[in-house]
């Protein structure tokens, strides 16, 4: 017996773990991944908060029309200086500021929407473009009903 040293034997190559060479393949894969993933993720982000943005003006008419059916009052959704605004009579109900990258487009042009106390309405469509994305609310003008469409 020996001087009671336990010798070692060396490791197989299969134990000895990565190389340098390897980690750097393995860092410059994973880089070249996240940069293309990540203007994805920017644009989705961008798209959920302009279409949050559309669901926000998109109730604004149909809380108009609400309000109008509630309180038996006509009530006229106007748009103008990147302001959608909610009038009753000569009172302005409730106010949205538009965001400055928004191009909006109405039709007929220069639309005053008006609600009756009945629920009908005098019908239009306003066309959202911000960037490459463009939404389409209408609002029909027999029943009042509101709808957004992504074109």
């Amino acid at each position: 017996m020996g001087t009671g040293a336990a010798v070692t034997p060396a490791p197989r190559a299969a134990e000895r773990g990565f190389t340098l060479l390897e980690l750097l393949v393995v860092l410059m894969v994973l880089a070249l991944g996240a940069s293309i993933v990540a203007p994805a993720i920017g644009r989705s982000v961008d798209s959920i908060r302009l279409r949050a943005e559309v669901a926000g003006f998109a109730a604004m008419l149909r809380h108009a029309r609400e309000q109008a059916i509630a309180l038996r009052q006509p009530h006229a959704v106007v748009l103008d200086d990147r302001q959608l605004r909610v009038v009753a009579g000569e009172e302005v109900r409730r106010t949205r500021v538009l965001p400055a990258t928004w191009a909006v487009e109405t039709e007929p042009p220069q639309l005053a929407l008006r609600f009756a106390p009945q629920g009908s309405s005098t019908g239009g469509e306003y066309r959202i473009v911000a960037g490459t994305i463009t939404y389409r609310i209408t609002v029909d003008a027999l029943t009042g009903r509101v709808r957004s469409v992504r074109e």
